[in-house]
């Protein structure tokens, strides 16, 4: 397989690609990986401008002109200032949040709206301008309110200040590997390389025949039956030769004849 200079990837907070960089150096040493974290309200920026070959993302997303594989779901936590109600649970679920104040839009998490005291009263009060997760989460130390966040997103983000729970009763957020819809199809060495790292991110072991890779070490060996013989041709000299030291009485002609006679006697 023909191998282009490098793959370059994006991820999202609370993505960590460690494990399949690690797995992609092993299997493809000469294909550098290149990986680049990205804010969440940019995940797909940059696959969709061409910089970059694939991107992970957090879903939602908008998927017109992507190719976009599904690959774990994680579950939710709930953020507030260490002197919370909330630090003495463990775990809570959705409803024991119905009298706080959601530091998010209420439609991305309609588990919450469906029960909040203050929109069902209208008294809930217009967000205040956040610009980033880190920004938010300032606003939750000050005391202004909660936010729900990925489990992994809140372990990147932690702060003394701060604590979090597991959250129960909220959906749960999904990771998804991105990549463009190209009407025109990719050079064949190219697509050999998105399909190699899709199978990585998939857990495809190293024999997989679904792996590119696997498949030209497979098209390069020698097909079965396909024996090259290393026994030098005879001449018709030579056949002869060898064909009369093979008859039963020995070597000369008519020798079976004499031995079939010695047997009469």
């Amino acid at each position: 397989m023909s191998e282009p200079r490098e793959l370059t990837v994006t991820f999202v907070p609370g993505v960590t690609p460690g494990k399949w960089i690690h797995r992609w150096q092993e299997r493809m040493p000469g294909v550098p990986l290149v990986s680049t974290p990205v804010p969440e309200s940019r995940q797909l920026d940059a696959v969709r401008a061409g910089e970059v070959d694939m991107a992970f993302v957090r879903l939602p997303v908008d998927k017109t002109g992507l190719h976009v594989i599904p690959l774990y779901s994680e579950l939710s936590v709930v953020v507030a200032p260490k002197d919370h109600p909330i630090a003495a649970f463990d775990e809570l679920n959705v409803e024991d949040l119905a009298d706080e104040y959601l530091l998010a839009d209420p439609d991305e998490f309609p588990e919450w709206r469906d029960i909040s005291t203050e929109i069902a009263a209208g008294t809930r009060k217009p967000l205040p301008p956040m610009a980033s997760i880190e920004e938010a989460l300032d606003l939750v130390e000050a005391g202004l309110g909660i936010l729900i966040l990925p489990m992994s997103v809140g372990r990147l983000l932690s702060r003394k200040t701060l604590r979090s729970r597991l959250l129960h009763g909220v959906e749960e957020t999904s990771i998804a590997l991105a990549w463009i819809d190209s009407m025109v199809p990719l050079p064949d060495e190219d697509e050999a390389v998105l399909q190699e790292f899709i199978g990585v991110v998939r857990g495809r072991s190293a024999q997989s025949s679904r792996q590119p890779s696997v498949q030209a070490k497979q098209d390069a060996a020698p097909k079965k039956g396909a024996k090259k013989s290393t026994t030098p041709a005879r001449t018709p000299a030579a056949k002869s030769k060898t064909s009369g030291a093979n008859l039963r009485g020995g070597g000369r002609p008519g020798g079976k004849a004499r031995a079939q006679k010695r047997g009469r006697r």
